[in-house]
């Protein structure tokens, strides 16, 4: 079991370093494309810096779901776009918010939702967040396949399925309000840490590194006006200087 928490507040340097010496394995954010809440790719960096996993999750409205199959294939377009934009790998996961107490009635908009968001995101494992009847409502109907379950709304009730679980909301730690999560495994979380537990014996060869920073990475730092985006290209290129065994610049 890990230890997690999600919030809405962006992490600097130094609250991410706390949580991560408070023994936090993971932290939750929002992967939308504008707001005070979004997750940005320099975020992500200082994140995984101090060795947490981010754990995506897509949330407009409280009850976005109820707009059904366009709804989901809209948020899911758009979270593909901001996915690729902070660079969040293949493969891991994009959870979507029904943060909201689901009726039974309106249980199959919400599958939809959900279903449509993930046709729309098929690079990435499609999750949902939600109360126990949202999780076992989406679950049993195969729309997607991690499961993010709050004790909001659920009676006292856990689902199985869960990969996490949101067991204390709007507490407040190392100077920022948050809630409470642990995990059971194959969350789909992610990092951008250059240290994936492979072998030291494999590394990039300097030439391919350093045609990929001159062809690609240098002339998009060049182009683009987006100090967010230059800091982004900045890491990426001393990424690979450091997966090549070069000093990073």
């Amino acid at each position: 079991m890990a230890k997690g928490f999600d919030c809405a507040t962006p992490l600097t340097a130094q609250t991410a370093a706390a949580f991560s010496a408070d023994g936090y394995e993971f932290v939750c954010r929002y992967l939308v494309p504008s707001g005070s809440k979004r997750l940005t790719s320099n975020e992500a960096i200082l994140i995984s810096q101090e060795g947490l996993q981010i754990v995506s999750v897509f949330e407009t409205t409280a009850d976005r779901a109820l707009g059904g199959r366009a709804a989901g294939l809209a948020d899911g377009a758009t979270a593909l776009e901001v996915a690729a934009q902070i660079g969040q790998p293949e493969g891991s996961t994009i959870y979507f918010a029904v943060d909201f107490d689901a009726t039974s009635a309106q249980m199959p908009v919400v599958i939809e939702y959900v279903r449509a968001a993930s046709e729309a995101t098929p690079a990435y494992n499609t999750g949902v967040y939600g109360s126990y009847a949202v999780v076992e409502a989406v679950s049993s109907a195969g729309a997607c396949s991690r499961f993010w379950q709050t004790y909001a709304w659920s009676g006292g009730q856990r689902s199985a399925a869960n990969n996490i679980y949101q067991y204390q909301n709007d507490i407040r730690v190392n100077g920022i309000d948050v809630d409470l999560d642990e995990s059971y495994g194959n969350e789909g979380w992610w990092s951008l840490s250059s240290d994936n537990g492979g072998s030291e014996d494999t590394m990039l060869d300097p030439g391919v590194a350093q045609t990929i920073i001159n062809t690609w990475i240098s002339p998009a730092w060049y182009e683009t006006h987006d100090q967010e985006q230059k800091d982004y290209l900045h890491w990426l290129a001393n990424q690979l200087r450091i997966a090549s065994g070069q000093a990073p610049d």
